[in-house]
């Protein structure tokens, strides 16, 4: 392919797509600019359907290297880059959540899009290039795809006081994708993708942010985004290929509408509308046993095509019932209102010995988190291409098989409960006490115990809960809920409801899954996947509008249980000394390779951190043994005056005097005049090695040295 380039410029720089330079086999590639960070995408697709049945086999890979920010994976020995950071993994998410709603469901290709990270300025976010480049990489491509989508990030700085630049006029100005660490001290930051004229993917940070700001931040990110994927549109226009068919699962006609005739007939509509899911489980699973008894005894030769075909018109037929039922009569699978929010429960403190617990059930949902309190140098290190970094708070999301009563191997987290943890750890970062308030490590880990819709928002509610069973101070409590709309794709988007707490039904078929969690004052959290091209700017504000009224009644149930932080912690809890020493004092407490400050742990069993300011954290769960260790540590720091009485231990003895140790590290002179009120011929005469003495600081010198007197002392 000829090599080509395309440039844009957009949020005050220069956005350039170039072509043919290279991964010429792929079915489509380019490469992405921004600054000077490089996205290539590239975008393959198999010739055949793929061997995997059940769904459409996408796969959408996000590879940092960490050459592209000039760095060598942290170690003593050199290691080559293996599993994806969590940050890589987030990345990944985001270009799979936007592009793959574009594609036909029904759709069998194996579909693989790699977003390889090949220079990384330090400024401008690669996940937003590699939407674009994603998106750019399918258009061109012959692979079958309803795009091109882009993406965008908004942020939004604080008043310019906050920011310490009195210069600045940009207080509260929304930023089109800002540089890393424009807005570290302003109240958001959003990554929006979609289409021309849809958003279709969300995912937010932020601090606060009242639903109305929200909104006029999703609108302004949509001016850049249709300006991006009409940019990409004629670029396709230029060099894109022709869409190849793709394989797809399909029957004849006849057969489609004799299993959609079978699945009426056998009550499906009906079988969809219970209040219990295994219920529901239980009843389109006999209608499936018999759609596949229908096709063994008519179709034996073609069982397992056609069983395939079956299942996704019975996907289908379900949608259809879904829609029409909630669109014409409001009518949930559960039988609740639109804006109905089903039965709460929270508990607190249920397990004796872990430092903080939170029980929270909604419906079916049930999720426990667990709060566990840690030194200062229990902090996680994050080492990625990006970012070198400590957290010091840390959200952690199970999803074992049994809370959705399946039977797997249990392997570790996938992409899945990456994102949900995340999302849940986002919620309640605005709240946290500061590490000057509260210089505690703080890990929650969130057991998914029963799932049926929503676990991420009830892992957020739960960790309210266990936050303040354990004694954090938080600001305030932080709140979530699941959103989802029913959209009439006839009506051209004008006709649509939206639904509270959606149940995993309402997500499975429904068209949208919004996620919000946030405080009364504001939006700290939002994710937002669909399974249609997108959502209008006007379901958006319908959708914020109704779930800041749940979040509020799910703040009610929160604070009914737990209205405020524990005033104490468990007892298993460590507790924390803060103290403050001078910065060049600090040797004198670690010691010659760590000699001393290793001493006072191994005599005292605490955990001593050390910061370049001077600030020491003692962590024990014995008073007895930090206090010991802080006055340890005190002694070896102070600083010694004159007119202090010390009891000194001998430990030189020279001609003109004697040296005596008054604290660890510190040492002072009694001259030989100033050993006793008489006159003494030599030191050795009254003291020696070893002996304990009471001395005086008489001065500290213009050089720092202590000189001493016993004189009038009686000798110890």
């Amino acid at each position: 392919m000829e090599q080509k380039k395309w440039s844009l410029q957009i949020g005050g720089r220069i956005l350039e797509i170039e072509t043919g330079l290279l991964a010429g086999q792929a079915n489509g590639a380019v490469t992405a600019r921004y600054g000077e960070t490089i996205v290539l995408a590239t975008a393959v697709m198999s010739k055949s359907a793929s061997k995997i049945s059940g769904y459409f086999p996408l796969m959408v890979d996000f590879e940092e290297r960490y050459y592209a920010a000039g760095k060598i994976k942290g170690s003593r020995f050199i290691k080559r880059e293996g599993r994806p950071s969590d940050d890589a993994i987030l990345s990944g998410r985001a270009v799979d959540r936007t592009v793959r709603p574009l594609f036909n469901a029904r759709m069998r290709n194996d579909v693989q899009v790699v977003c390889t990270v090949l220079s990384y300025d330090g400024e401008n976010d690669p996940d937003v290039v590699a939407i674009i480049a994603a998106s750019a990489a399918l258009s061109i491509s012959n692979i079958p795809w309803n795009g091109p989508v882009s993406a965008v990030r908004v942020g939004k700085v604080g008043p310019a006081s906050t920011r310490g630049d009195a210069s600045s006029t940009r207080g509260g100005e929304l930023i089109l994708n800002p540089v890393n660490g424009e807005v570290t001290d302003g109240s958001l930051d959003l990554l929006v993708s979609g289409t021309q004229d849809k958003i279709n993917m969300i995912e937010c940070a932020s601090k606060e942010v009242p639903e109305i700001e929200m909104l006029e931040a999703m609108k302004f990110a949509q001016e850049a985004i249709k300006k991006i994927a009409e940019f990409i549109s004629e670029i396709q226009k230029e060099i894109g290929k022709e869409k190849s068919a793709p394989a797809l699962v399909q029957g004849t006609e006849e057969f489609e509408n004799k299993i959609k005739e079978l699945l009426l007939s056998e009550g499906l509509a009906e079988a969809l509308y219970d209040k219990d899911k295994k219920v529901i489980e239980e009843k389109t699973k006999i209608i499936s046993e018999k759609i596949s008894a229908f096709i063994k005894e008519n179709y034996p030769n073609e069982v397992d095509k056609l069983k395939e075909v079956a299942d996704i018109v019975s996907e289908e037929v379900s949608d259809e019932i879904v829609h029409k039922n909630i669109l014409e009569k409001e009518m949930r699978p559960d039988g609740r209102k639109l804006d109905e929010i089903r039965h709460i429960e929270c508990k607190v403190g249920i397990l004796p010995r872990t430092h903080g617990t939170g029980l929270f059930t909604r419906g079916e949902t049930q999720a426990l988190t667990v709060t566990t309190l840690g030194a200062p140098g229990d902090e996680q290190i994050i080492d990625t291409m990006e970012v070198d970094m400590k957290k010091r708070y840390i959200h952690y999301y199970n999803f074992p098989p049994f809370s959705v009563g399946e039977v797997r191997p249990m392997r570790g987290p996938g992409r899945r409960e990456i994102g949900h943890g995340a999302l849940a750890e986002k919620a309640l970062v605005p709240v946290l006490p500061s590490k000057e308030e509260f210089p505690y490590t703080i890990l929650l880990m969130s057991e998914v115990l029963s799932s049926n819709g929503s676990s991420s928002m009830a892992s957020t509610c739960g960790s309210t809960l266990s936050l303040m069973n354990a004694g954090v101070p938080i600001k305030r409590p932080v709140s979530g809920i699941a959103m989802g709309i029913i959209v009439d794709q006839e009506s051209k988007n004008t006709k649509f409801k939206v639904l509270t707490d959606i149940q995993g039904l309402e997500d499975h078929y429904g068209d949208m899954d919004f996620k919000a969690a946030g405080t009364e004052k504001g939006i700290t959290a939002l994710q937002m996947d669909v399974k249609l091209d997108g959502v209008t700017i006007e379901m958006l504000e319908a959708v914020l509008k109704q779930s800041q009224k749940n979040r509020m009644e799910i703040l009610e149930k929160i604070t009914a249980t737990i209205a405020v932080p524990n005033p104490e912690m468990s007892q298993y809890a460590p507790r924390i000394i803060v103290m403050h020493i001078n910065p060049e004092k600090i040797r004198n407490v670690i010691g010659t390779g760590g000699k001393i400050i290793n001493e006072i742990i191994d005599e005292t069993g605490v955990e001593i951190d050390i910061e370049d300011d001077g600030s020491v954290f003692i962590t024990s769960t014995d008073k007895q043994s930090a206090e010991k260790a802080k006055e340890w540590i005190n002694n070896l720091t102070r600083e010694v005056k004159a007119g202090e009485i010390f009891q000194a231990k001998v430990v030189k003895i020279m001609a003109f005097g004697a040296f005596v140790e008054l604290l660890p590290g510190q040492d002072g002179l009694v001259h030989v005049s100033e050993i006793a009120d008489r006159r003494i011929e030599k030191v050795e005469d009254v003291l020696k090695i070893g002996d304990m003495v009471a001395v005086k600081v008489k001065e500290i010198d213009s050089q720092g040295r202590i000189n001493l007197t016993m004189r009038g002392l009686e000798k110890k």
